[in-house]
């Protein structure tokens, strides 16, 4: 049996500096340009005169936009060398404010989340004002959250609990909720949450996961009621017995009769093999 050989070749390897001045090329076929950006990063902060030709690419709303991202996507890797890079970071973070304002959404999108990586104050309140004023967005509300996330402060935290309250869609309350894993202040809400058979049972999960380490002593309550509730979905009280397992008091929950009892029950009855094995498993820790 033969085997055919494959067609084509990787394309040469070039120096940083050829690469720059392929990539910056107008003339230069774009997917040609795009891989040529992958080579550039090391050239794009050698002078003020080639970083002004990234630039110029990036800001550039009549070149192809996967050209544009690719030439981003060079830059922001030529920034993880933050000291060759200081003399290229107040033009960089001047041109990712201006792009953040960009026609196309997926060039918004990525400024707006290197800024926000560089926990910049302007991309923070423009992320915050579209949460306020829809109008304004620059984002959808599920991903400004996800973005203000890289660096969370009081008023995002604030805008956060708002649309837990008053949700545009389920996608940015669940992000809401992300978020607010991290704040003190919403441990009552994640009970409410965690409690309300009407809520969606990602939601319910991540209540579980954030109560469970902003106030143990409410998730342990919380928790017991979910496992002794007959007419609770078993992959919430799977969640309650998997958290309690990790963060209750261990001597306290085998004194527990009635919780035994309904793990117990839950171990011989659940209608998932998953859920009978994880009661199983933590009443044999028990020696149950």
């Amino acid at each position: 049996m033969t085997t055919k050989k494959k067609s084509g070749k990787a394309a040469p390897k070039i120096s940083p500096r050829a690469a720059l001045a392929k990539a910056t090329n107008k003339k230069a076929p774009a997917a040609e340009r795009i891989n040529a950006f992958t080579q550039a990063p090391l050239a794009a902060c050698e002078s003020d005169e080639n970083l002004q030709k990234v630039l110029t690419v990036l800001r550039n709303k009549q070149e192809p936009v996967a050209v544009r991202l690719a030439a981003l996507q060079s830059l922001a890797a030529a920034a993880f060398s933050a000291i060759a890079f200081e003399p290229c970071r107040n033009d960089y973070i001047a041109t990712l404010r201006e792009i953040s304002q960009d026609d196309d959404p997926e060039i918004r999108e990525r400024a707006l989340g290197l800024l926000m990586r560089e926990q910049d104050g302007f991309a923070q309140k423009a992320l915050l004002d579209g949460l306020k004023k829809p109008v304004k967005a620059l984002v959808s509300p599920e991903k400004a959250l996800q973005l203000l996330s890289y660096d969370v402060h009081a008023e995002a935290y604030a805008a956060a609990r708002e649309i837990v309250s008053k949700p545009p869609n389920p996608d940015a309350k669940q992000e809401a909720l992300r978020l607010l894993a991290a704040d003190a202040r919403s441990a009552p809400l994640f009970e409410q949450v965690l409690r309300d058979k009407d809520e969606l049972r990602e939601n319910r999960q991540i209540a579980a996961s954030a109560l469970s380490a902003l106030d143990p002593e409410k998730f342990q309550n919380s928790a017991r009621e979910i496992l002794l509730d007959r007419s609770e979905f078993e992959d919430i009280q799977a969640t309650s017995l998997t958290a309690l397992s990790h963060f209750a008091d261990q001597e306290e929950l085998a004194k527990d009769k009635p919780l035994m009892k309904s793990i117990d029950r839950l171990s011989s009855k659940a209608k998932s093999a998953k859920y009978k094995r994880s009661a199983r498993q933590f009443l044999a820790k028990r020696d149950r």
